[in-house]
């Protein structure tokens, strides 16, 4: 996790924060009397739960852009982790990276009081095309930070990249001025030329970076200090890339058939389970 795990709340969470009490949002959320204490997460085997899943699992799918091309829903987090393994810090291997934007502390009124969650806005990306954003809600800090990777790898989209002048060497900036809204919020992405970099306040910079874009203008009217709202509308002009359509993009499209028809004698031959007779 990067250095921004603790969201630049003012105290931060984690051990040792808030009073010393541990990220556990304060009493009630223990491990409970006479449980015992869990060790670090063991890596359970995939055992995939959707037609998708199965496919990646058994190799027939090579590419995320393959699963775009169709628009197919992912639904488990695992197929992301097979095209895109997560970077481990102590080699280095692996291609997505994550980071906490921020954690905030979200309250709900009841009949007793009030109930504390903790709210957490996560960005994976992996800088060379692809970027998704989470959001969690959870009675600890670990939990929703966790939550929250789940949800951006499984709403990660394609990104568009292009040029501001002429096509030389590769793709550096946004292909055409792109705009995203979420409340009050509007981000509008302008291409810029090579060597200006991303000209953008903390948050949009940030999930541009991850995007893998280098030159970048910005212009943004609203409510930025909403650090969600803002977060919401760059992920949303970011995935507008390739919702326009330019002229290279006007090619006659050949169409293939989906994986799912193409397969299908695989699926429905893994499908069958073994019947015990009595």
């Amino acid at each position: 996790m990067a250095e921004g795990g603790r969201g630049g709340f003012p105290g931060g969470f984690g051990r040792g924060g808030r009073d010393g009490r541990d990220d556990r949002g304060g009493r009630g959320g223990g491990r409970g009397r006479g449980k015992p204490r869990r060790g670090p997460e063991e890596e359970k085997e995939w055992i995939p739960m959707t037609k998708l899943g199965r496919l990646v699992k058994d190799g027939k799918i090579k590419s995320l852009e393959h699963v775009f091309l169709f628009s197919i829903p992912i639904k488990e987090y695992q197929i992301i982790d097979a095209f895109l393994p997560p970077k481990r810090q102590e080699d280095g291997t692996g291609k997505l990276q994550d980071e906490v934007l921020k954690i905030m502390p979200v309250q709900k009124q009841t009949r007793a009081g009030q109930r504390t969650r903790f709210k957490a806005f996560v960005v994976v990306g992996d800088s060379g095309g692809h970027v998704g954003l989470g959001v969690k809600s959870a009675k600890e800090v670990a939990t929703a930070i966790r939550g929250a990777i789940i949800a951006a790898k499984l709403a990660i989209v394609p990104v568009r990249r292009g040029y501001w002048g002429n096509k030389i060497g590769l793709p550096h900036t946004v292909p055409c001025k792109v705009t995203g809204k979420c409340g009050s919020v509007s981000l509008r992405l302008v291409p810029a030329p090579r060597g200006t970099g991303i000209v953008a306040a903390r948050v949009p910079k940030k999930l541009l970076q991850m995007a893998g874009y280098e030159d970048v203008f910005t212009s943004s009217t609203g409510h930025t200090r909403t650090l969600g709202n803002f977060a919401k509308a760059t992920f949303e002009a970011i995935a507008q890339t390739y919702a326009f359509l330019s002229p290279e993009f006007w090619k006659e499209t050949k169409f293939s058939k989906s994986p799912f028809q193409e397969y299908s004698d695989f699926l429905a031959q893994t499908a069958r389970r073994p019947t015990i007779s009595g």
